[in-house]
């Protein structure tokens, strides 16, 4: 009977190297995208355009996978759990994602999404898991939720009305997408069956697509429909989660909690030179401690009784 053989010190270093690697460039591509998202509505695509494009992508991409895994049974997950699955992290997020990329500036996606997504995995863990609540945790919830009141408050003084409706749109994402690995990690659902269930299922959405909101191929250059496609679709929705996956057994838990925190960093100075979003004081501040109490609460993971 074949035997794995061990891997020596220096491949094992090596795949260590590659999975820290991978992961940066999984949060880069994470926290970019709320800006190239914001850039490509406020520069002729609209919102529906961009979910087209992503699920389009992705579905057509991940078909096979679907299909191989079985029709009947929802590539082996269950049709009821695959629903839920493409309602927390398909066309039901990603259309409250895009929407509040059309009302509020980049950085508040980056900042307000990933915060509320880790409070909820704190009290996922604790409640659905039994992991242990630490003082860190406590500490860094409380500072994510003190800066999302921040930029609630900073939302109702600015001069759009609209800012602060994105913020609540964006808070939605997080409420949805909060749930989503708890689920997977509850149901034990491979992440490449999801990620094929979560695309081909959203699929569903383009024939309303064409049939409403579909204004023609030429809306923008093909180079740039192209390049927002190969974003949405397979960076995105392919190449980040795949890179999550194959990087959490070598790092450990531990230390891939260190990395979401990344996000709104990125996508707050990004937004910055890309799109001229200068953010008030209020919003610094309270963007300054969403991300503090992110890296407080992940720099220890909990710890199962």
């Amino acid at each position: 009977m074949h035997q794995a053989v061990p891997l020596s010190d220096a491949k094992i270093r090596l795949r260590r190297r590659l999975a820290f690697g991978g992961m940066m460039l999984a949060m880069l591509i994470f926290g970019a995208n709320f800006v190239v998202s914001r850039h490509a509505v406020l520069n002729g695509l609209s919102s529906h355009d961009i979910l087209a494009l992503r699920f389009a992508t992705a579905g057509l991409l991940l078909l096979p996978t679907f299909v191989s895994a079985g029709i009947t049974s929802c590539a082996g997950i269950g049709w009821p759990r695959g629903l839920a699955l493409a309602v927390m992290s398909g066309f039901p997020m990603s259309y409250l994602m895009m929407t509040g990329l059309t009302l509020a500036p980049a950085a508040h996606g980056a900042v307000i999404g990933p915060g509320t997504v880790t409070v909820i995995g704190i009290v996922g863990s604790v409640v659905l898991f039994g992991s242990r609540l630490t003082r860190p945790l406590v500490i860094g919830v409380l500072a994510v939720l003190l800066g999302l009141a921040c930029l609630g408050i900073a939302g109702t003084r600015q001069t759009s009305d609209t800012i602060l409706l994105g913020d609540l749109c964006f808070l939605g994402v997080g409420l949805i997408w909060g749930g989503y690995p708890l689920v997977v990690q509850l149901w034990r659902v491979d992440a490449l069956k999801a990620t094929a269930v979560v695309s081909v299922l959203s699929m569903l959405y383009l024939p309303f697509y064409f049939l409403f909101f579909f204004r023609g191929f030429d809306v923008a250059p093909w180079w740039v429909l192209a390049a927002h496609a190969i974003n949405q679709g397979v960076l995105n929705v392919i190449v980040g989660l795949w890179i999550w996956s194959w990087s959490a057994p070598i790092l450990g838990s531990a230390v891939i909690g260190r990395f979401p925190p990344m996000i709104p960093v990125i996508g707050t100075l990004l937004a910055i030179p890309v799109l001229g979003e200068i953010p008030s004081g209020l919003q610094i501040g309270g963007i300054a401690m969403i991300i503090a109490g992110l890296f407080v609460a992940s720099w220890r993971r909990t710890a199962a009784r």
